[in-house]
């Protein structure tokens, strides 16, 4: 049993009240989930400060309370630790309580605002493929050795990221590919974790509503690059025009990645059809099952990553030409009847629609209809709306706006504000359907032999949030259906 100056280790302490030897069992951030003998951790979060609950956890037995702000009703059987910032505390502590098990795994994280859970998860299919145990943490889902878990955030918290990771080390994995996000590196959610690598992709519009500016945004993702030590490498895509920023002021061994720039890992792409891309990456040829340019980029990211942890060339780009990618991203499927082409993609921010839809334009013959089926969440960056409804209109022969996860927003609202981007030009070839299944439906109808539909924004999801409840609904699932209702 762990006692307090064990999971303490390396923690700045402004202050213990109590004995200070006591025995720690759990780990809670969560004051619903608290049981006798727990210990909980107050975090001043973004929707509720956990210090509020500190009175009703130890009715219901917690024994060791970490905050910043002790309470003012002081119960003499509990022991009280005072830090300067829980939410950093927490990294570390959870990091000490599990043994510390991200610096027994080479831990490699990926940034970025698209191209993340592609670039993680083709890593981990790799190195899987190359015959190495492997851990897998993305939005999609947690993986361990093949194993799933199922996954509710990019990044989890970091009671559950050392927990992961500890299930990892137990099951001898020796690699981790994590996804990190904005808003887990602003929320100290990844501290006390040890990283032998980062890989930045991109940045763009996205996550507004939570970092208020561009500029705060492109900071939080540089702090991970930050807070690396000489003896881990950064990777960046120097395509990106802020692709050199996060490499500013890392003490990493830098290195990068492009399709147009000058750079340490360089691909062109020679071919890019329906069957997949012919690539040269650094002067040797690959096909890969891969389509488009955005792919062309998480391919180069994964083999310059696999490079810099030691792979052999050959046996890597031979393994990577085998790959798939990952549900939900430019995932296709065929109607039966009249070759109907569906594609769903996870595509949610203006420049990942923009990329899947050069893609789609780049590699048909012409003669087909594009119809496009775009959405945007509520509760969510609503700057980004009327820009992503101008790029599926400008870049599509008809589009249908409808809902995506609309929350506890109005979702005729939503579409009101998608619609004000419509140029006037372009109205006539726009629809706005809010039920998300009729919309798919509509789309279907609308088809004949040969048309594509893009189904963008939800992806891998399995459901749709509406007013807090979250129903079943596989956008995959639900086309397939409607082909098969419609007799295409």
């Amino acid at each position: 049993m762990l006692t307090l100056n064990d999971i303490l280790k390396d923690v700045p302490v402004v202050n213990i009240t109590g004995s200070g030897i006591m025995s720690v069992a759990a780990l809670q951030i969560d004051s619903r989930a608290v049981q006798t003998g727990d210990t909980f951790i107050a975090i001043k979060g973004t929707h509720a400060d956990g210090h509020k609950f500190i009175p009703s956890v130890i009715e219901k037995g917690a024994r060791l309370i970490i905050c910043e702000d002790m309470p003012e009703d002081i119960n003499q059987s509990v022991t009280y630790v005072q830090v300067k910032n829980s939410a950093i505390a927490l990294g570390q502590i959870a990091s000490n309580f599990y043994g510390r098990p991200s610096h027994m795994l080479k831990v490699i994280g990926v940034t970025g605002t698209n191209g993340k859970t592609s670039t993680v998860t083709l890593l981990y299919r790799l190195f899987r493929a190359l015959g190495y145990k492997a851990g897998m943490l993305s939005t999609v889902e947690n993986q361990i050795n093949g194993e799933v878990i199922p996954s509710t955030h990019t990044t989890p918290d970091a009671i559950n990221l050392n927990r992961l990771m500890k299930q990892m080390v137990d099951s001898g994995c020796e690699y981790c590919f994590m996804e990190v996000s904005s808003h887990a590196i602003d929320q100290s959610r990844i501290e006390g974790l040890e990283y032998i690598g980062a890989v930045f992709t991109n940045i763009t519009h996205d996550h507004l509503d939570y970092h208020k500016t561009f500029d705060n945004y492109l900071k939080a993702k540089k702090q991970f690059f930050d807070r690396l030590n000489k003896n881990a490498f950064a990777l960046t895509n120097i395509d990106d025009r802020n692709g050199n920023i996060v490499l500013q002021n890392t003490k990493a061994a830098k290195h990068t990645y492009a399709l147009r720039s000058p750079a340490d890992f360089k691909a062109k792409i020679i071919s890019d059809t329906v069957e997949g891309l012919q690539l040269d990456i650094n002067g040797t040829e690959m096909h890969t099952r891969l389509i488009g340019e955005f792919n062309a980029y998480n391919l180069l990211a994964v083999y310059s990553t696999a490079i810099l942890l030691g792979a052999d060339k050959l046996e890597t780009l031979t393994a990577l030409s085998a790959l798939m990618p990952p549900d939900g991203r430019f995932d296709q499927i065929i109607s039966g009847k009249e070759n109907i082409v569906g594609i769903i993609d996870y595509a949610h921010t203006p420049d990942a629609l923009k990329n899947v839809l050069h893609t789609i334009n780049a590699i048909r013959n012409g003669n087909e209809t594009l119809i496009s089926i775009v959405g945007c969440g509520g509760d969510r960056d609503a700057a980004k709306r009327p820009v992503m409804a101008q790029v599926a209109a400008h870049l599509s022969d008809k589009c249908i706006l409808t809902s995506d996860n609309p929350r506890s927003e109005d979702p005729s609202e939503i579409l009101r504000q998608m619609n004000e981007g419509i140029d006037i030009t372009e109205r006539r070839k726009v629809l706005a359907i809010t039920d998300r299944r009729e919309a798919i439906k509509t789309a279907c109808m609308m088809a004949n032999k040969g048309d594509i539909i893009l189904l963008a924004g939800k992806g891998h999801e399995k459901y749709q949030e509406i007013k807090g409840v979250k129903y079943p609904f596989d956008d995959k699932a639900v086309l397939r259906e409607m082909f098969i209702e419609l007799g295409k």
